[in-house]
């Protein structure tokens, strides 16, 4: 399932896309409803391996009732921005992925949890360390394998 770009010469190549995706401050994840409802949230992410994202959350949700439901979502991050008024137009860069959310457990949950701390809270791993022992019960961490990619730019 691979997005057909109509302006083709704002694709990004793979490696630019993925650039953008390790950058991101967070991103909005869409999901879908037993009855077809799209749903898009913002969340804090990051990126392990090359090929997924991991997210954390609660342990009950909207969300999670919606990947319960079907595992299929799609997750946008948009990265630097700026506005050309006199142009009518926008300099810019995102990258959306698509692929299937599963959760994680154990080793894997714990290396996504670090992962955020080193993303967001890197000067204060060690009281970081601790929050993540003490919420951990009260914490689901899911992984969403890339299946496709998909960068567009105006630069």
């Amino acid at each position: 399932m691979h997005h057909e770009l109509r302006r083709k010469e704002r694709a990004l190549t793979e490696p630019e896309a993925k650039a953008i995706l390790e950058q991101g401050e967070y991103g909005i994840l869409s999901t879908c409803d037993p009855d077809g409802q799209p749903y898009g949230i913002p969340l804090s992410y990051c990126c392990l391996e090359n090929d997924a994202i991991y997210f954390h959350c609660a342990v009950e949700g909207h969300k999670l009732d919606n990947i319960a439901a079907d595992s299929r979502v799609s997750f946008c991050v948009v990265g630097t921005t700026e506005v050309l008024p006199d142009q009518f137009a926008t300099r810019y860069e995102s990258v959306v992925i698509s692929g299937r959310a599963t959760e994680a457990f154990d080793e894997e949950k714990q290396r996504a949890l670090e992962g955020l701390l080193d993303k967001y809270s890197a000067e204060f791993r060690l009281p970081g360390l601790d929050y993540i022992e003490a919420m951990r019960e009260l914490t689901r961490v899911f992984r969403v394998s890339i299946e496709d990619i998909c960068g567009k730019a105006r630069r």
